[in-house]
């Protein structure tokens, strides 16, 4: 426990949490904060006082804001899809504080300087939580690499096989290679859509209501061959890599072996390949479409064996919005609709809904969307409840149960995969750098920037 003493003088708020989540486990404490930094973490009882003083029920559990480092906004160009306004108090409204938006479905893509510039300005005074960008490598912007890390983005995302947008057009082999070399050149981390483009192309594609049709049309193997390529790509330039979106747990030996290498690599997987599973979703039913798919039930166990045991590092959402006419419910056709399931909202209920049935504790699910994706972006003062870090807590019912009603839910479109689902664990509230977040209270979040401390 941290000296009850520190950092204590006239203090703005104290927590006093009889069941929160400290250094990876859960304690009795009391956290002050004092101008947006937690400057004391204490005893339960210690002799501190405040200008605000919260007191958590015995039923809830003060946790650190989560950070979503995976999120498509798609503002400005598909605002109808989703926006930051909506965007960011649906992240607030599921426990999330901190958020990296995807270079894409914008438009303009995030893929030059200018295209930056403009997302910022749009944002600005929108934002509900705390907002960082991720650039985007595509084949003829690799030279605007560079600026953009200059600019203080937090990485680049490429893909490589068809985006489904033409503004953000995948990387070919050797366009790859040239765009790994050039973010090792200039340390920048390249976050990656695994599919290989040839292996897609070389299944049947997709078409009509069948999921198990789409499903072999995105087989295991165009994520295993995708992944073997970003591994080796890394061993040869020494590069920074992430696997984004993980769902084949086929690929988790190749990339255990490449860390056990030295290879620095991480890997992420999402809410819907961990609490959805192929065998359940129904013919027709595309709020479940998404790529890489939701799979089989087996390869689910094999993805929380991972997290367990250490071979995947973080899970993050993947909020990938539409609008509901994309979806093509009309039809059912799996191989028309759009893919990509909204979930900023949901992430944190859906992993801890799952994880508890299978025995894991809050601290893991704490562990993997908080503190494990702020430390691989080098936010290392978001995540975590200790002294020096941002105050972003989260009230956390782990008990609550509750039913997905989609009308209700802040995203801008009412389209869920967890449409109905019954779900345990619910925030109550969210704090941003030490403010309660509120429905009718003016956005506050800022803008943030790699190295950022």
């Amino acid at each position: 426990m941290d000296d009850p003493l520190r950092n204590t003088a006239e203090l703005d708020l104290l927590v006093r949490a009889p069941r929160a989540i400290v250094a990876g486990q859960e304690q009795a404490v009391a956290v002050g904060v004092k101008d947006g930094r937690i400057v004391t973490v204490a005893p339960l009882d210690a002799d501190l006082s405040a200008t605000q003083v919260i007191e958590l029920a015995p039923d809830e559990v003060l946790l650190p804001g989560l950070v979503d480092t995976h999120v498509h906004v798609n503002e400005p160009g598909r605002t109808e899809w989703e926006g930051f306004a909506s965007a960011t108090r649906a992240a607030a409204a599921g426990g999330v504080t901190t958020i990296i938006d995807m270079p894409l479905n914008s438009i303009p893509s995030t893929v030059t300087l200018a295209a930056l510039r403009e997302k910022q300005e749009v944002a600005r005074d929108q934002v509900s939580v705390d907002v960082g960008f991720w650039g985007g490598a595509v084949p003829d912007h690799l030279g605007d690499l560079e600026a953009l890390h200059e600019a203080g983005v937090f990485g680049f995302k490429c893909f490589l096989a068809d985006s489904g947008v033409e503004e953000f057009r995948h990387l070919e082999p050797e366009q790859f290679t040239e765009a790994m070399t050039e973010t090792a050149r200039i340390g920048a981390l390249m976050i990656v859509h695994a599919e290989d483009s040839g292996a897609l192309a070389a299944s049947t594609p997709a078409a009509g209501v069948g999921y198990r049709d789409f499903l072999a049309s995105r087989p295991t193997q165009a994520e295993d061959i995708a992944v073997q390529r970003v591994i080796d790509e890394a061993r040869r330039t020494g590069g920074r890599a992430h696997i984004l979106h993980l769902s084949a747990a086929d690929a988790l030996p190749a990339l255990k072996a490449a860390r056990a290498e030295g290879i620095d690599l991480s890997i992420e997987t999402c809410p819907h390949y961990l609490s959805l599973c192929a065998e359940d979703i129904p013919d027709g039913a595309t709020q479940f479409k998404c790529c890489p798919p939701i799979r089989e039930h087996d390869n689910q166990d094999q993805l929380w064996a991972g997290l367990v045991d250490g071979d995947i590092d973080m899970i993050v959402t993947d909020h990938s919005p539409s609008t509901a006419d994309l979806k093509h419910f009309e039809t059912g056709d799996f191989g028309t609709a759009w893919g990509g399931i909204a979930s900023v909202q949901l992430g944190l209920a859906a992993v801890w809904n799952e994880a508890r049935g299978r025995g894991i504790p809050l601290t893991s699910v704490v562990s993997w969307m908080a503190t494990a994706p702020a430390d691989r972006v080098g936010l290392t003062h978001k995540g975590r409840i200790e002294i020096g870090a941002d105050a972003d807590l989260v009230v956390f019912a782990p008990e609550e149960e509750w039913d997905v009603d989609v009308a209700k839910l802040k995203h801008k479109n009412p389209v869920s995969a967890y449409a109905d689902r019954h779900l345990t664990g619910k925030v109550r509230q969210t704090w941003l750098r030490g403010t309660l977040i509120t429905d009718d209270g003016a956005p506050f979040g800022a803008f943030l920037q790699r190295g950022q401390s």
